[in-house]
């Protein structure tokens, strides 16, 4: 068992980067079906179920510091990447479908909660709001609401599973339904010649972009993310707190987050690198919340697992009825889905399965969903705490 913090930390650390060595190195279908973030989740939740880590000061200590440090820093080097400009520039059409996703989401979160809640465990509406977090946004923004909630880590495990059968399910069916894209468009009489004319510019502007970094680029953003992050601890800190979901650490990923969007419009936000550095963080902080789930409660899975799919449902009904009624293409309908639900990973390779050239439109979409995934989860505490 180990109860010191400092090799609890470091051996953490190995793992996680095993994982990722692995799932970059050997790839192939297991790690389509268990992606390395759910693999570390797994294998740390795992060691601390059968009592590698235990709960010494030492380890709660290293914990606590290492995570509250790697949080703000990571979600700020992320929205590096978020330029506000180009964004607005995706038209008021598709900015309007992809706020309607969100929307969406969040409303079958506070359907199947209160249809539901007689069935789950105490606190599941922390690890629902975490997880709408994660479907308005991305795994980050789902770590993010874990901290600012204090989602009991068992709970937590349950949002993770969810996050990973369900959201699998739901990929597989977007993608069933690209074939489909003609009769869809039949259907809702959707016109789509304005896709061509904003994907053309850009794409013109993805090539422009010089994607080489090294070492000073790499020392530069971590100095940067973790001086932003002690920065905005001490100022979120002496901030007032505001109801149960707004407290020193929401204001501490607020400031996080605004001095990222300030950045990204600057020549720093034009630099490559950050966003890997931001990966090895996530990493990381996704193995130290694992290193405190326990597994014992398990058996509770299946009704959460009907859940997602519940949440899944009302949220396609909803964009079905969108789509027929303001004549909404399918492209449009299901890359804001997945640039909510899936993020960064999934929605580009969405919009290339439509055409090549739209990959650039997916990019986007994700990226404003991770600059509101938080938000809309912090909205989704408020509903679910109130029920």
């Amino acid at each position: 068992m180990i109860q010191d913090g400092v090799t609890f930390v470091c051996f953490l650390l190995a793992f996680t980067a095993a994982v990722a060595i692995a799932e970059k190195k050997i790839g192939g279908k297991f790690f389509q079906y268990v992606p390395g973030i759910v693999l570390i989740y797994l294998g740390a939740a795992l060691m601390k179920t059968f009592g590698v880590f235990s709960a010494s000061d030492s380890v709660e200590n290293a914990y606590g510091t290492i995570r509250g440090l790697l949080l703000p820093a990571m979600l700020m080097l992320m929205l590096l990447h978020c330029d506000l400009r180009k964004i607005i520039r995706l038209g008021p059409k598709m900015l309007l479908t992809f706020l309607a996703a969100s929307i969406s989401i969040v409303g079958g979160f506070t359907i199947t909660f209160a249809l539901l809640q007689g069935f789950y465990a105490e606190g599941t509406w922390k690890a629902f709001s975490a997880l709408s977090a994660s479907w308005t946004g991305g795994s980050a923004n789902m770590v993010i609401l874990q901290g600012i909630l204090d989602v009991p880590e068992n709970i937590f495990g349950y949002a993770l599973i969810m996050d990973t059968v369900n959201y699998s399910i739901w990929v597989m069916f977007l993608f069933w339904l690209v074939p489909l894209a003609a009769k869809f468009n039949k259907w809702t009489k959707a016109d789509t010649s304005y896709i061509d004319e904003i994907t053309a510019q850009l794409e013109v502007e993805e090539k422009d972009q010089n994607h080489t970094f090294g070492f000073v680029e790499l020392i530069g953003f971590l100095a940067l993310g973790l001086f932003v992050s002690v920065a905005a601890t001490k100022i979120g800190e002496s901030l007032p707190e505001l109801g149960a979901a707004v407290n020193a650490t929401t204001w501490t990923i607020i400031i996080a987050s605004a001095v990222g969007l300030i950045l990204a419009v600057t020549k720093i936000g034009k630099l490559p690198g950050s966003m890997e550095i931001s990966k090895v963080m996530l990493y990381i902080v996704i193995g130290l919340i694992a290193s405190h789930a326990d597994f014992s409660q398990l058996f509770q899975a299946p009704v959460y697992i009907i859940s997602g799919f519940m949440i899944l449902f009302f949220h396609g009904l909803i964009m079905a009825i969108l789509a027929k009624v303001f004549k909404l293409d399918l492209f449009t309908m299901g890359v804001a889905s997945l640039a909510n639900i899936g993020g960064i990973a999934s929605a580009p390779i969405l919009a290339g399965a439509f055409n090549r050239t739209l990959i650039p439109i997916g990019i986007l979409m994700a990226v404003l969903g991770s600059l509101l995934g938080t938000y809309y989860g912090i909205m989704t505490s408020y509903i679910l705490s109130a029920l």
